[in-house]
């Protein structure tokens, strides 16, 4: 009895996830324009993300809007309390009504209430202009790493995946370098009007170049996803076989989101607390984000190399130490290499998460799961500067806010080698499966 597969099959990851094959014939000149617009969403979104934190001195001295450290962080937490809103609906909505149009909705959601905030008449308004953005900011991830892992072959699925999430830091590094002259010279609305060119160029790029997906309709797809379609919902990620995994992957993003965000949010604030100009207190952001660039790159090479759990566990523990370091007060040199190595750790800890979310759930799930994983994190995300404020407001000074950004880093560590035994036991036991299986098709063929 012979027992040759299927020319349809899906094609198997080192995950063990099963894959569409037609993805790799389908990898053209459109779809690589097709990601590098989704790249620069991506930067845009990045932008919008750290944008407040070079803003937030200026919101407490220069408006009249009466905020104060822990009210700054409420209205910081907007912003990432509407992501979380997004994320979870655009993953499920781009996985039953497509990627392109989710994209298209979320990105000029996201530009057209951003540059509201620059007429902002007052701290509400602000914030419930910042919450609306939010929700475009927070299904636009999702939903672009789901169409771009259906247009890149399988096996640079994580690669991709990881350097799409490159666009978050560098948006950041945009956003730190055009701060220290623009904000002194215009004041702080016209950090909001950049986001005009993704209204006006990106968002048109995307409607010409991004295809419409959806995955039952994939070319390549097993008929097995096909009839899965009734399936594809949170309901199927939180039972079996990927309840253990997919709550692992939600609380894992929590804690790091908590981290880079919180960084992202307080960290120009917190150097300034510590003696420095704002000058020097938004280059300090900007070494954070320029590691969270080549975090980027680093991780997806090793990410490959040797995985992107056992990297992430790696780089996890390279942000709890960096940052536990700055508590020390070590000279300004090395407060730049920390930086830099939190950016690294933080940020790339978070591009490998999503890169083996999108690899280890089957095309009808994987939009669902990366909304789940990002929506529930994004309550770190949220959490992140509502926590730095009350810990100021109290008191504790500026190490207690590096030492709970460090804390959450290393939680991240032990959360992600949960999910690498998890990973390496389903291996074992599918490999014991095979080997069976085999040992059964020999002893009939006899």
């Amino acid at each position: 009895m012979n027992h040759t597969p299927s020319a349809a099959a899906p094609e198997q990851t080192q995950d063990g996830v099963h894959h569409s094959p037609g993805a790799s014939a389908r990898f053209s000149k459109r779809s690589a324009a097709a990601v590098l617009v989704c790249w620069l969403l991506v930067v845009f979104d990045g932008y919008d993300l750290i944008v407040y934190g070079t803003v937030q001195s200026s919101l407490i001295t220069d408006t009249g809007w009466g905020l104060t450290k822990a009210t700054a962080g409420t209205v910081g937490s907007m912003a990432f309390l509407g992501m979380m809103i997004g994320a979870i609906f655009a993953g499920r909505m781009s996985d039953s009504w497509g990627r392109r149009r989710t994209i298209m909705a979320c990105a000029a959601l996201f530009s057209l209430f951003t540059i509201l905030c620059a007429f902002a008449p007052n701290a509400a308004v602000f914030g419930g202009l910042r919450l609306l953005a939010g929700i475009g900011l927070g299904g636009l991830v999702p939903s672009a790493n789901a169409l771009v892992a259906e247009l890149v072959p399988a096996k640079w699925r994580s690669t991709i995946a990881t350097l799409m999430m490159s666009g978050v830091p560098i948006g950041g590094s945009i956003a730190a370098l055009a701060g220290i002259p623009l904000i002194p010279a215009f004041g702080w609305p016209v950090m909001f009007l950049v986001a005009a060119v993704a209204l006006l160029v990106v968002v048109p790029l995307g409607m010409r170049f991004l295809p419409e997906t959806l995955p039952e309709t994939l070319p390549g797809t097993p008929p097995a996803a096909k009839d899965a379609k009734q399936a594809a919902g949170f309901k199927s990620l939180l039972r079996a076989p990927y309840l253990g995994m997919s709550l692992l992957f939600a609380i894992s993003t929590l804690v790091t989101l908590f981290a880079w965000y919180g960084l992202g949010t307080w960290l120009p604030n917190l150097m300034q607390l510590a003696g420095y100009n704002l000058g020097s207190a938004l280059t300090f952001a900007l070494a954070l984000n320029l590691g969270a660039v080549v975090g980027s790159v680093a991780t997806a090479w090793a990410g490959t190399r040797f995985g992107p759990i056992p990297t992430a566990i790696a780089a996890a523990a390279v942000a709890a130490v960096a940052l536990a370091v700055l508590v020390a007060g070590p000279p300004v040199g090395l407060v730049y290499v920390m930086l830099v190595l939190a950016g690294v750790g933080t940020h790339g800890t978070q591009c490998l998460i999503i890169a083996a979310v999108a690899s280890h759930y089957p095309a009808h799930l994987r939009g669902t799961a990366l909304g789940w994983a990002l929506g529930v994190g994004r309550i770190g995300a949220v959490a992140a500067p509502q926590v730095g404020g009350l810990l100021l407001a109290a008191g504790l000074g500026v190490n207690s806010n590096f030492l709970a950004f460090a804390g959450a880093a290393a939680v991240a560590a032990i959360l992600l080698g949960a999910i690498g035994t998890k990973i390496k036991t389903a291996k074992i036991n599918t490999a014991n499966i095979q080997s069976k299986n085999t040992t059964s098709v020999g002893a009939s063929n006899v």
